[in-house]
């Protein structure tokens, strides 16, 4: 058993969140209490906090095949795609820099960049196509002479879709760019390799990997493109002066030992996982028809599978489902009574807008529970159905 919390919900909503992992909740205790020093003082607690915070360093960069002074300390993705993004944006000293991103990024990159745009900053959203993706030669085309940042998420969170970053950054390379991933869903699903990606810049987040929640890292490679990053936080000069503030060595801790974990066992998990949403998507399209698959199957995180079930709304198939725990999109945005901006920027049809749900498995997910789930979902979308077509019926002349 790896987590402590059993519930008689199946959760189906890894990408929102993870539990935490009783190893890495195990190896978090002993700092609230007994080892609790600042990790920036020099006496015998905080050289053994600081202690703790280089292992986990280690432990992290171990796992991106970084070095461990990459790594720099944050409050979780939001915050290391803001200090990524904007860092970036104000170092720079030419007349009007210019941003590139795309147009199913998260929120956390796509609110800095429309924040920067109206500071006076030139942005440019890239479309992508109806599988949720962009060729690298749509960036070489959007890039311009005063181009300072190029920001593509590793995979989206909604559909799981996977971006050829490599490509891409490989793009920034040979143009002088500087190249960022938010890569926070898709480390500890996929490889995530950022010393052999021309990656300057990636955004992780400790829950997303069953670490606690409030702790996350931004990766910063020393490159001659990259040579300063404007700090969000003042105060203190802490992580190399990119974040100030005391840092929470538990947490800290926790993300060490998740990426730790993850790099040990990723190997067996990933397979695990995809046969469970494979089989899960499979036993869906036998029992219903008018399923669609989102995204794109070719290039897809293991463990996501975003579907669409006609002729419902996904909110009402949520709000039904008793027994299953799963999301309309993004967990930011999933109190927006609007379609996700994801699918609306793959251009599906409207009606295949409102009919998606997102179900992703992880960790603790079982045979048994996909089946159950699977059961529980085809029983409610007929029901579903059924009142649909008889209010239909009823409203006829």
């Amino acid at each position: 058993m790896t987590t402590p919390f059993t519930s008689s919900v199946i959760y189906l909503d890894y990408c929102a969140t993870t539990p935490t992992d009783i190893r890495v909740l195990e190896a978090m205790l002993p700092y609230f209490a007994r080892d609790f020093g600042n990790a920036a003082s020099q006496h015998h607690f905080g050289r053994i906090a600081g202690e703790a915070v280089e292992l986990a360093r280690s432990q992290v960069s171990g796992l991106l095949k970084c070095l461990p002074s990459d790594v720099v300390w944050t409050s979780g993705a939001t915050e290391s795609n803001n200090l990524a993004i904007k860092g970036v944006a104000r170092s720079v000293e030419i007349p009007r820099p210019h941003l590139i991103t795309q147009a199913t990024e998260h929120k956390a990159v796509l609110d800095p960049f429309s924040s920067l745009h109206n500071e006076g900053f030139e942005v440019t959203v890239l479309d992508v196509d109806s599988r949720g993706r962009i060729e690298p030669e749509n960036v070489r085309r959007a890039i311009r002479p005063n181009t300072v940042l190029v920001s593509v998420m590793t995979a989206n969170n909604e559909t799981g879709t996977i971006f050829p970053i490599k490509e891409i950054a490989r793009v920034c390379e040979e143009s002088g760019v500087v190249f960022h991933t938010d890569a926070s869903q898709a480390v500890g699903k996929i490889p995530f390799d950022v010393g052999n990606g021309n990656i300057d810049l990636a955004s992780l987040s400790g829950h997303k990997l069953y670490a606690p929640k409030g702790i996350g890292a931004l990766i910063v490679r020393k490159s001659k493109k990259l040579r300063r990053l404007n700090p969000l936080i003042d105060g203190g000069g802490h992580e190399r002066g990119m974040r100030s503030g005391t840092l929470n060595v538990p947490a800290i801790v926790g993300f060490g030992k998740a990426c730790e974990i993850v790099a040990k066992e990723l190997f067996l998990e990933r397979p695990r996982v995809e046969a469970l949403r494979n089989n899960f998507e499979a036993l869906l399209m036998v029992r219903l028809s008018d399923v669609r698959i989102n995204g794109d199957t070719s290039h897809r995180l293991p463990n996501v599978s975003n579907l669409a079930f006609l002729g419902i709304d996904a909110e009402g198939l949520m709000i039904a489902l008793d027994r299953v725990a799963a999301s309309t999109g993004s967990a930011c945005t999933a109190s927006l009574l609007e379609p996700s901006h994801v699918l609306r920027a793959m251009n599906l049809p409207e009606e295949q807008q409102f009919a998606s749900a997102r179900f992703s498995f992880g960790r603790q997910t079982t045979v048994g529970e996909v089946e159950e789930a699977v059961d529980e979902i085809v029983r409610t979308v007929n029901t579903l159905r059924n009142l649909s077509s008889t209010s239909v019926a009823q409203s006829s002349p």
